[in-house]
């Protein structure tokens, strides 16, 4: 578009009731700042401003590539927010989030994220130690499973950070260090958790727009799910008996199966070979590691046993945060209402902080997705003091609550797994 085509498209003005005529697959539109973008069916028809702030440090390098995509702005007379949305509450979670700021919570501690990695790459050469100097006996290699399990799952928090673009405040350097940890570390690929990821992220629990709640031909999910699918589609699965088979299908193979398929899937349909060289570069290391020791049988069991253990602690910690919370279609909520509703934090300590990436702090990450998870706790009685004041549930439970949870359900809603359709 040339200059008088973007000034021209700058003074069109749109009502409300126009843009959310444009929610369709193949006509998207959506509103940050006022303006009226062509853009994405995640936010179609909705103003997607805190959503775009919450993704993007740097607002005026991103600002450039809409360009192209401005097609107008919002008439004088119109709201800012859409649907009748609390305007009061947008201002005052602006208004957080500029205070957030102001504190120096976007900031990321370099020594935190030093020891990050440190203790990963500590973990590895230990196991590399352990099966050097006390040979390949049977507790030897259980307690050199079990030390690269927990080597495994830190750095999926540590790759879950620069992911995010929370470390470095030069997004090329979190783009380039993640795909090295994802990548080299962990065998996986950074574009694919990107896609998915980000998803989750704009329309947590969302039927249709979540891919982590997309997961009908094993379970059916929320209130909404098991009576629109459940009900009609049960030559899948018996779901009623979901809440049993979950232990047998869930955290044993979805990091070892599942997503292992579709991360290699993902790389050679899209033609990541950037991100299939990192992997390579991961299988590579680890097969020249321990095939002296264990063959290239017992390597591939050995690793396999380790997917096995990381899925398990995987999918407890990832679960324990949404799948007890809403799980329903779109219902436009603001920024801070949609995270809530969808969201559940788990008790800070020391221990819980570690073995969850601070993913015990999932309200406060949600909401600010970019904040160094170091200063989570800093912000999160701001967040609190937000939600009360506007009587938005804030919860927050035990570690072990919120496993069980996942199973059995919480105090306000029947639990996906257990209740299933019955």
């Amino acid at each position: 578009m040339g200059k008088g085509g973007e000034r021209e498209a700058q003074t069109r003005s749109y009502t409300w009731e126009e843009i959310q005529k444009h929610n369709l697959l193949t006509d998207k539109w959506l509103v940050i700042e006022r303006k009226v973008y062509n853009i994405s069916h995640h936010y179609a028809g909705e103003d997607a401003t805190d959503a775009f702030q919450a993704f993007h440090p740097d607002i005026n390098f991103v600002r450039k590539f809409l360009k192209p995509l401005l097609i107008g702005e919002l008439a004088p007379g119109e709201p800012s927010q859409d649907r009748g949305k609390n305007a009061q509450l947008l201002e005052d979670f602006r208004s957080l989030r500029k205070t957030a700021e102001d504190m120096d919570l976007f900031k990321a501690s370099p020594v935190f994220f030093s020891l990050c990695l440190g203790h990963i790459l500590a973990m590895e050469v230990l196991a590399w130690l352990m099966v050097s100097y006390c040979g390949t006996g049977w507790s030897t290699t259980f307690i050199l499973s079990v030390i690269l399990a927990v080597s495994q799952a830190q750095a999926g928090w540590l790759q879950h950070d620069f992911g995010h673009l929370s470390v470095f405040k030069k997004s090329v350097w979190n783009h380039v260090v993640h795909k090295f940890v994802i990548g080299h570390l962990k065998g996986a690929s950074a574009n694919w958790w990107n896609h998915r990821h980000f998803q989750h992220h704009a329309k947590p629990n969302i039927l249709q727009k979540d891919p982590d709640v997309n997961m009908r031909h094993l379970f059916v999910l929320g209130d909404t799910q098991p009576v629109e699918y459940g009900k009609k589609k049960l030559k899948f699965f018996p779901y009623n008996h979901q809440h049993e088979y979950f232990f047998f299908v869930f955290p044993p193979l979805l990091i070892p199966v599942y997503f292992h398929m579709q991360i290699f899937t993902t790389m050679f349909k899209h033609k990541f070979w950037v991100d299939l060289a990192w992997a390579f570069s991961y299988y590579i290391r680890y097969f020249i590691t321990f095939i002296p020791f264990y063959g290239v049988l017992g390597s591939m069991c050995l690793l396999t046993f380790v997917r096995f253990m990381e899925s398990h602690w995987f999918v407890w910690v990832t679960q324990m945060n949404h799948i007890p919370m809403e799980i329903d279609n779109e219902k436009h909520r603001d920024w801070l209402s949609a995270q809530l509703v969808a969201t559940c934090n788990v008790e800070q300590s020391f221990f819980n902080d570690w073995f969850s990436g601070h993913l015990n702090f999932q309200i406060e990450h949600h909401l600010f997705p970019t904040m160094p998870r170091h200063n989570y706790h800093k912000i999160a009685p701001l967040v609190k003091s937000l939600c009360a004041k506007y009587e938005v549930p804030y919860e927050e439970k035990p570690l072990l609550k919120a496993f069980s949870d996942i199973v059995g359900g919480d105090s306000r809603q029947s639990a996906w797994l257990y209740n299933g359709i019955g």
